[in-house]
């Protein structure tokens, strides 16, 4: 790794600080294409963060909705046909007027006809992608390893979050790993979905992709572990965590940040 590599890393916990600060000081507008079971708890975490969520999926709105907005976010948790419709003509205003938007593949690993959708979508070059490992083999055609999230990340252009135990993000130069996180966000509907929420929103704020993505899960990570140490079960955790990322400063998130 060039030492420039290890100084980006090294930066990543102060990068994430000031980001949060801009963050909250934009309060910019992100459009959420995302699942029913995730509509409620996303829109409380871009809240809590210091964003603005609108969730429409109207084919009537939609273009207007993402016109007005300063991201996009495309889930394809419950892929029904009116999401299918919202997402091509939310992308293509996207494309148009050069925002920038984040694809989460729920799923892809289930269904072929969704995974061919992904596909599809990725030649509309989102900004990052965030997903799970057997998701990012159902898309890449890899199995998930440092050098073939590098390789795709080249190939696409374009950033990969890659949840796990440790979550890796690459964009076929850099690569950070971030160990932060608790078992407790596994049992919570949405979790991954809001991640990739805050990814759409820290990019607004953050040009370079690779910087913002590792920040968004810096920041909800952080927030998981100390939301946990406050929680009783999944319910209490959900709750918390939404309140822990309403409070997260800038010196909480450099002393708890687990970045390599």
């Amino acid at each position: 790794m060039r030492q420039s590599e290890t100084a980006m890393h090294d930066n990543v916990p102060q990068i994430t600080s000031a980001l949060l600060d801009r963050l909250r000081a934009r309060a910019p507008r992100v459009h959420c294409i995302t699942n029913a079971v995730a509509q409620n708890f996303t829109a409380n975490v871009l809240l809590a963060a210091g964003a603005v969520p609108s969730m429409t999926l109207s084919v009537d709105e939609i273009g207007p909705f993402v016109a007005g907005a300063n991201a996009l976010l495309v889930n394809l948790g419950t892929l029904d046909r009116e999401r299918r419709e919202a997402t091509a003509m939310a992308v293509e205003t996207a494309t148009r007027r050069n925002l920038p938007w984040v694809l989460d593949p729920v799923f892809v690993d289930r269904s072929i006809p969704r995974a061919v959708f992904a596909q599809a979508l990725m030649k509309s070059a989102p900004k990052a992608v965030r997903l799970n490992g057997p998701e990012f083999l159902a898309l890449s055609g890899s199995t998930p390893t440092q050098e073939t999230l590098a390789a795709y990340a080249r190939d696409t252009k374009t950033v990969i979050g890659l949840s796990g135990a440790a979550d890796l993000i690459g964009d076929g130069e850099r690569l950070a790993t971030i160990a932060n996180g608790h078992a407790l966000m596994a049992k919570v509907t949405a979790m991954g979905c809001a991640a990739s929420a805050l990814v759409a929103a820290c990019l607004v704020v953050e040009p370079d992709a690779w910087r913002a993505t590792a920040a968004a899960l810096v920041m909800i990570g952080v927030a998981g572990e100390l939301a946990a140490e406050k929680a009783e079960g999944p319910g209490s955790f959900a709750v918390a965590i939404i309140d822990t990322l309403h409070n997260l400063d800038g010196p909480t998130l450099i002393e708890h940040a687990k970045v390599t």
